[in-house]
């Protein structure tokens, strides 16, 4: 039988061990000082002694203790790799190093101990070392089949077997760097990015310059928004591995967000130079020439990818989305002998049929079209979960929180910088146009479509169990919380800006946070760019989105949602008159001297003929309009609808009555 004593401390030691997996080192440490005032020397509390002073950043203490645990035990290489951890800590990388090789060669199936050696080699610059030594640390890690389970299962999009894996590891080896990294990696596909650089900071505690711990920290702060910080994290992680082209994606993910398409495609190309049988690294290579108006390159980075894979569905849509590729007789062919009814892989089909919508289109085949255009909607629609009920809900919840007297209440509030223009809408009504006309102004920097306000709206809903706390939630926001929201807003796209005195962000679902907009940034101009409801639906209708405007893919919905729109910014001007200025596609294009110089007057602009030869503005253009806005002016949109006025009467059906407020659109 055991004795009492013994058991005690046993007891006593793994209290201590769990307080110091949950973070409290310092609990730790009181529980494993009485260990050891109770028995001196005690080999297994004394290292973990050493341990708990470390995480403390009590480096000398820590190196004192575990070398008084080596010298006691010179065999326990677990001890050794500590205490070579915290001579580097200390900066004495020789002894570090030389405590690293003695416990990586008594010791070669110690998983920390490799770790703690590449760590060291990335301090020493001995990059083609250290990454040796985190190769042996997975091939000899316990749990490496464990961790390629769920990893597979996480790529096959099984979100919840691969947390379960990554959990249970846990639960054996709290520390457990490549289950740390894997629960970031579950959260970055879940959109919870912030959780994920959590785990991410945890699993850098572990080992500081683990590659897959960097990698996800380099997503994690993309997604995040930290762009500076993100690249600073890729160039660092390239250090160590210039020959990953996952490093290089992230790099060109990081450069195309902070508009430095040059250097985003120099990226790519290095990735598909080093892994040329990744197909989606030329479509990537495609999409950035597009941005950056090289037509021929572009066109020929799609056909290298069907040169490659015949079937690939996305590069057939992405020469369809140039809008003005003309597909030959021979690729329609080879589009329609791909289509597989309803089997086959639903966005891959959807792609296909949305191609060939728009190349019968193209031969005024408009039949033909509709029913490509529907059978793609009806196969994307599978794809996304959208309930139009939620989105019209949530709608009358915004205008019943911001009412006249909640912004009456908060007339002092928020940030009072100028700089932002926002440009609102649904898409394909024209905002891209009107971004380019005022990217044309000297004083006006374009930006693309920006999600900081989105994230700000998504945190604020986050604030009960069923995410749904917005807008009410924005009552107990603390008056000074906006001006501290706006200020968030404004560092968080200065990485995007080169000096000029405004900039844009043109996410078009912004239509819905008027009022936090206003409240955070009170001086900011908003415009709302709209277009006649049949033609902007439709054109939203034929449109494969990559991601986002899940309420695209069905008539009903689309003509739903175009009148919570409508209501919306009605309800904004009744309770914010003048704040937004309402610029009609139509107007525009039909007299653009008379409406692009109102549009200037409301952003306090003087008037530039520049912005009257928009199409001549050397800039990047990220969204399906990229080519569009590269052309003079053109009315040939204007009532487009008609030419599917019977296919499209469940449209105006739903749109109702709003209709009375535009005409037929012709």
């Amino acid at each position: 039988m055991e004795n009492p004593s013994q058991s005690q401390l046993r007891a006593a030691y793994t209290q201590a061990l769990t307080a110091l997996r949950l973070g409290s080192a310092a609990t730790a440490e009181r529980e494993l000082r009485a260990i050891q005032a109770k028995a001196p020397g005690e080999v297994n509390s004394l290292r973990l002694l050493g341990v708990a002073l470390l995480n403390q950043d009590k480096v000398a203490a820590a190196i004192e203790t575990l070398e008084h645990s080596v010298a006691a035990a010179p065999h326990f290489w677990a001890a050794r790799t500590d205490l070579a951890r915290a001579y580097r800590a200390g900066g004495r990388l020789q002894a570090a190093r030389e405590e690293s090789q003695r416990a990586v060669a008594a010791a070669p199936a110690l998983a920390p101990a490799w770790l703690a050696y590449g760590d060291l080699l990335v301090d020493l610059e001995k990059y083609a070392e250290a990454r040796v030594a985190y190769e042996r640390a997975r091939q000899c890690d316990p749990y490496a089949r464990r961790i390629e389970e769920a990893t597979a299962a996480l790529l096959a999009e099984d979100r919840k077997t691969a947390e379960l894996i990554f959990r249970d590891i846990l639960k054996a080896d709290a520390s457990h760097v490549g289950a740390v990294c894997g629960l970031a990696a579950v959260s970055l596909v879940a959109g919870r990015a912030a959780d994920a650089l959590r785990l991410l900071h945890h699993a850098l505690r572990q080992s500081a310059h683990l590659p897959l711990a960097w990698r996800g920290l380099c997503q994690a702060l993309v997604d995040l928004g930290r762009l500076p910080e993100a690249e600073t994290a890729v160039r660092r992680l390239l250090k160590i591995e210039p020959e990953n082209p996952k490093n290089w994606v992230l790099l060109g993910n990081a450069c195309t967000r902070m508009m430095r398409q040059p250097e985003a495609l120099a990226a790519f190309e290095e990735a598909a130079r080093l892994n040329p049988g990744e197909i989606r690294l030329r479509l990537s290579i495609g999409h950035l020439h597009k941005t950056l108006g090289n037509r021929r390159e572009c066109e020929q980075a799609y056909r290298a990818c069907l040169a490659y894979d015949p079937k690939f569905g996305e590069a057939y849509w992405s020469l369809a989305d140039l809008k003005t590729y003309v597909f030959s007789a021979g690729e329609i062919a080879a589009m329609q002998a791909l289509l597989q009814g309803e089997a086959g892989e639903d966005t891959d089909q959807a792609q296909l049929h949305f191609a060939l919508g728009r190349a019968f289109e193209q031969r005024n085949n408009y039949a033909a079209a509709f029913q490509h255009y529907a059978a793609g909607n009806r196969r994307r629609r599978k794809t996304v979960a959208f309930d139009i009920r939620v989105f019209e809900n949530k709608t009358r919840r915004v205008r019943e929180c911001f009412y006249a007297a909640f912004f009456a209440e908060r007339a002092a509030v928020g940030r009072g910088d100028p700089a932002p223009i926002f440009i609102v809408g649904l898409p394909r009504s024209g905002s891209t146009l009107v971004e380019q006309i005022l990217a044309s102004h000297s004083s006006v920097e374009g930006t693309f479509e920006l999600p900081n306000v989105l994230t700000i709206v998504r945190e604020l809903d986050h604030g009960n169990a069923q995410h749904d706390a917005y807008p009410e939630s924005v009552r107990g926001v603390p008056h000074a919380q906006f001006a501290l929201l706006g200020r968030r807003y404004l560092e968080e796209t200065a990485p995007l800006r080169s000096g000029r005195l405004h900039f844009i962000d043109k996410m078009p679902n912004n239509f819905s946070h008027v009022g936090l907009i206003h409240c955070m940034l009170p001086n900011a101009t908003i415009i709302d760019v709209r277009r006649h409801p049949m033609d902007a639906c439709f054109s939203t209708y034929k449109q494969h989105f990559a991601e986002g405007q899940s309420f695209s893919y069905d008539l009903e919905d689309l003509g739903r949602y175009y009148r919570c729109y409508l209501g919306l910014m009605d309800h904004w001007d009744t309770v914010l008159p003048g704040k937004v200025l309402h610029l009609q596609y139509e107007h525009l294009v039909r007299d653009p001297e008379t409406h692009i110089r109102r549009l200037l007057a409301h952003c306090r602009l003087d008037f530039e003929p520049a912005c009257l030869s928009f199409h001549e503005t050397k800039r990047p253009v990220r969204t399906a309009s990229a080519e569009q806005v590269r052309q003079p002016l053109y009315a040939s949109g204007v009532g487009y609808w008609k030419h599917f006025e019977s296919e499209l009467e469940p449209l105006r059906c739903a749109l109702g009555d709003c209709l009375d407020r535009f005409g037929d659109g012709a």
